[in-house]
């Protein structure tokens, strides 16, 4: 049996990396801040949106192809930058990225992820865009970013929506940290000394804490276009006039996240706000969505509301959990499946025919 046929529906994969991985582990990974009210607003808001599927169109052959800064995908999705992969399976960070040049889509590599980015670089040669928080250590930062240069990453993403560790109640009621002796590699660099923690409530905030700059201002992107000519992606947009400005300041585009729920509760779900910051964009960069993704549908609902490619999260961790790398290739296949079934239902035969006229509002 073909690794991607080993799960028929994506609940498959809960009940399987629900039971490998410990509670705290598991709290740590899949849910959210404080009340999760984010967190379950994003699926309630992609849930909300209704289809107005067109019919009779030819849909025998349905291309799901789509692009991002110039690399073609099998489906226009990434996976998204998630920490602590090395919690869940010994390879960490590398179970993904093969998971992800075989299927042939592109793996945004976080930096709170183990192994270095070396290492998931020389893994393969397929695409990978490097996920950066800007700290205050100037040399640090400088430091990643050449080392991601020399390295092949496409492009950057600089994620701006952590300033502080947004305060995760069920790691705090877990004592939740890392497991002793696991470092993540990805967050030191030779010659770099950690800063002191900062208001840490959990082991894990304070182990991050040296990651996350509060004093980072708008004055980053420019800096990061200074140190690199790859494109700068901006991670954590929520706003029109913040897309407008990320735009202006040279960013190549912006992901319109909420960080999974993750940081501030009470923050909008992503795909509510997406279509006034694709029109605040107005082409000027790439917008991409983050947050709630997990069927083929979402998928098409993002790019009918202007979104270029979606980020794939919780699914690739329910698959990774579930069966390691060939859990995310499993993962990946039933995603491909459903969309290229429902745009086939939705009358749409290629992805340039998804427009804002398929989805209406409850």
């Amino acid at each position: 049996m073909q690794e991607e046929e080993q799960y028929a529906v994506l609940h498959e994969f809960v009940g399987p990396a629900k039971r490998n991985l410990s509670r705290q582990t598991w709290d740590y990974l899949m849910v959210g801040a404080e009340t999760e009210t984010t967190y379950i607003r994003n699926r309630v808001a992609l849930d909300s949106l209704a289809f107005r599927p067109r019919v009779l169109r030819d849909v025998e052959k349905v291309d799901t192809s789509g692009k991002l800064l110039g690399q073609k995908l099998r489906i226009p999705a990434i996976l998204a930058p998630i920490g602590s992969l090395q919690d869940i399976v010994a390879e960490g960070g590398l179970a993904p990225t093969q998971a992800a040049a075989r299927f042939g889509i592109m793996h945004m590599l976080s930096s709170a992820c183990s192994p270095g980015l070396e290492a998931v670089a020389a893994a393969n040669d397929h695409p990978k865009i490097f996920q950066l928080y800007v700290r205050g250590d100037a040399a640090w930062v400088d430091d990643y970013v050449q080392r991601a240069v020399a390295h092949g990453y496409k492009a950057l993403c600089l994620t701006v929506d952590a300033p502080l560790l947004g305060r995760r109640e069920r790691d705090v009621k877990n004592r939740f940290a890392l497991p002793a002796g696991l470092e993540i590699a990805n967050l030191h660099a030779a010659g770099y000394a950690r800063l002191p923690p900062a208001r840490a409530d959990s082991g894990l905030a304070a182990y991050v804490a040296d990651l996350l700059d509060p004093a980072l201002t708008w004055d980053a992107i420019d800096w990061l276009r200074s140190l690199t000519k790859l494109p700068v992606l901006v991670k954590g947009i929520v706003r029109a006039d913040d897309a407008r400005r990320a735009i202006a300041a040279g960013a190549a585009g912006v992901v319109v996240s909420n960080h999974g729920g993750r940081q501030l509760d009470a923050a909008p779900a992503t795909i509510d706000v997406l279509a006034r910051v694709v029109d605040a964009v107005a082409g000027g960069g790439e917008v991409l969505l983050d947050g709630g993704v997990r069927r083929g549908t979402d998928v098409i609902k993002a790019l009918a509301l202007g979104a270029r490619a979606v980020l794939v999260g919780r699914p690739v961790l329910w698959g990774l959990a579930a069966n390691g790398r060939p859990g995310v290739a499993a993962a990946l296949a039933m995603l491909w499946r459903e969309l290229d079934l429902a745009m086939a239902l939705c009358g749409c035969a290629d992805i340039a025919s998804i427009g804002r006229d398929l989805v209406a509002p409850p």
